[in-house]
């Protein structure tokens, strides 16, 4: 462990845990900035927040399916069968140590519930339907089923690129997906690119420009090695506010230049270029106009 004095957990599990708190606003004030405190002072930590930010800021934007009346009753019907199935069941099982002259709740004259004379509270037992309802709520299946509904069509929408035909694309898509849901969106954690260039070159034997831009508001917290069609590239992470920006670099062999071209599509800004030495391709779930300004800079910055 190590030796934080600010109350919170010093477990890896623990502080990923109060990092969700924090994104999801359920963190006091004393709490947030403890939390945000370790945030600054770990890449790691860092990494990890902008990879919650980011997730969360994609699945907000996902479009969400309208869903028929006749698919809401569908739903209700499945739930009121599970209840009319178990509430016999429910209602045939004795309690355990209870006698045939156990108190319960008895209807009173205005329609509502009073025990009768004796009855302790711990003595009493709500009926099964009430039990039942408590335990399986059909709303909550509804919710889930639209859910992963949404969640797949967004799976979908993230791999169908303008010219679906490009496959590079669409695996740079799957990777930087692949990188918002992951433990870390990095291999390498580290804003320095004098770490992370050797550390790509020593594992695939090629490492792109990695300018740092954090002074421009985008910085450099790592890299990854992504395989493509079998192949490794490597993948430079950048965060700029709340959102991770992946860059991935293919090396080209007498390759030439080509200016930044529009594939954006499923909620996402993806633009793709060329120096002649590496094909970029820099994908965000920032608005086009932001990945723009950050292509313009990086661009100018690895001449």
């Amino acid at each position: 462990m190590t030796g934080h004095d600010d109350g919170l957990p010093n477990d890896p599990e623990g502080i990923r845990l109060m990092i969700h708190a924090l994104v999801d606003g359920e963190l006091d004030a004393a709490a947030a900035l403890a939390v945000e405190r370790r945030i600054a002072a770990d890449p790691a930590l860092a990494a990890e927040h902008a990879r919650i930010v980011a997730l969360q800021a994609a699945v907000s934007r996902l479009p969400r399916p309208d869903v028929s009346d006749a698919f809401r009753a569908r739903i209700a019907a499945i739930g009121m069968a599970g209840i009319e199935q178990q509430a016999p069941a429910e209602a045939a099982e004795p309690q355990r140590g209870a006698s045939p002259a156990l108190p319960r709740l008895i209807a009173g004259a205005d329609g509502g519930q009073r025990r009768e004379t004796g009855t302790r509270p711990s003595q009493t037992r709500p009926s099964s339907k009430t039990r039942l309802f408590g335990s399986f709520d059909w709303r909550a299946l509804a919710a889930s089923i639209v859910i992963s509904a949404v969640l797949a069509s967004g799976a979908t929408q993230w791999l169908m690129f303008n010219g679906a035909s490009d496959s590079f694309a669409a695996a740079v898509a799957s990777g930087h997906r692949r990188g918002l849901l992951a433990a870390s969106p990095i291999d390498i954690v580290s804003p320095d690119r004098h770490t992370v260039k050797p550390w790509l070159d020593a594992r695939i034997g090629v490492s792109p420009p990695a300018p740092d831009l954090a002074q421009d508001g985008y910085a450099l917290i790592g890299g990854r090695v992504e395989v493509i069609a079998d192949r490794p590239v490597p993948a430079l992470v950048y965060r700029h506010r709340e959102h991770l920006i992946t860059l991935v670099a293919e090396p080209q062999q007498g390759g030439s230049a080509s200016q930044p071209e529009d594939l954006s599509s499923g909620g996402f800004s993806l633009v793709h270029w060329s120096d002649g030495a590496f094909s970029y391709w820099a994908i965000s779930d920032m608005e086009r106009p932001e990945l723009d300004d950050f292509v313009a800079r990086f661009r100018k910055a690895a001449v």
